[in-house]
């Protein structure tokens, strides 16, 4: 079980330092998490974008670029695809997003032939660490996937649970959120939810437990749970929430941060390597823990 996570950070340093690959590297609050991560030993930067910029930024913020590979573009698209290759080459292992749009950087991620395709679905996923929770959250997905149909919703699914493997966890526990614990034809959520925990009862899904539908107070609570009398293993002590779509995901993702006391680190997964893709309003903390994240996965 993973409390903290602090516990990332340690994770992250009893492997291997990790290379990463940061894409359009000119950004401050991006620089900031990496010079960290750099001082805490779980990485060893490769920065590409402008090289003027980024030594401006290094300068303002204290980062010491000597030994630090640099790779001067201008264009954040070519820095994204120079940063692929990185990957591709084996000098990197994970990457960031620094100052480039989402698109460009997927695009260049996504390309059938240079790209990092893995076959599956892209996906976000963000732990959470909250006083209100007695382990790290996993929450997903708040980014990327906007309406998931049943099938991406498979992929996001395997993917979170692919993380928490990563992490150790053999068998993390999977609630599939819904507005409410019983099945509606009419609320197709609940529908999804209850196909995805037959296909995991039958053998289709494996590596995990999965429950659903569960609205969100019995997959946090065993007392709502018993209340509602609901019997399951997951509820009360979820890893993973499944949320039906990017407005509730992303309702979910930003209420822990800015409510509810939480903290988080969040990487996309599905393709070949951890993709360090963080929101703007995202803290520095949070942004070096996601490295962390990264860097932690075995």
């Amino acid at each position: 079980m993973l409390k903290t996570l602090d516990s990332l950070i340690d994770k992250a340093r009893s492997g291997k330092i990790r290379r990463l690959a940061v894409v359009a590297a000119s950004d401050e609050p991006v620089l900031e998490a990496v010079k960290n991560a750099t001082r805490e030993g779980i990485i060893e930067p490769v920065l590409t974008g402008d090289k003027y910029l980024i030594d401006q930024l290094c300068e303002k913020i204290g980062f010491d670029l000597q030994g630090i590979e640099v790779l001067h573009e201008k264009d954040a698209y070519r820095a994204a695809v120079r940063s692929v290759e990185l990957i591709r080459e084996g000098r990197a292992d994970i990457m960031m997003k620094g100052y480039i749009s989402t698109g460009p950087l997927l695009k260049a991620i996504l390309d059938k032939e240079k790209g990092l395709r893995k076959g599956g679905l892209l996906s976000h996923i963000a732990l959470y660490e909250t006083p209100y929770y007695h382990k790290l959250l996993g929450v997903t997905d708040a980014a990327m996937n906007v309406a998931p149909t049943f099938e991406e919703k498979t992929d996001i699914l395997l993917n979170a649970v692919e993380l928490f493997h990563k992490l150790g966890i053999t068998s993390p526990k999977v609630a599939v959120i819904g507005a409410v614990e019983t099945v509606n034809p009419k609320m197709e959520a609940t529908v999804h939810a209850a196909m995805l925990a037959m296909m995991n009862r039958r053998g289709q899904i494996t590596g995990c437990l999965v429950d659903g539908p569960l609205a969100i107070d019995n997959a946090v609570s065993k007392e709502a749970a018993e209340h509602k009398g609901i019997i399951s293993e997951v509820a009360g002590d979820a890893d993973i929430l499944v949320t039906p779509d990017i407005n509730s995901g992303n309702v979910l993702y930003k209420t822990l941060g800015f409510l509810g006391g939480g903290v988080s680190a969040a990487v996309l997964m599905g393709a070949t390597v951890p993709v360090v893709l963080t929101s703007r309003s995202d803290t520095e903390r949070s942004k070096m823990l996601s490295i962390a994240l990264a860097a932690a996965m075995e």
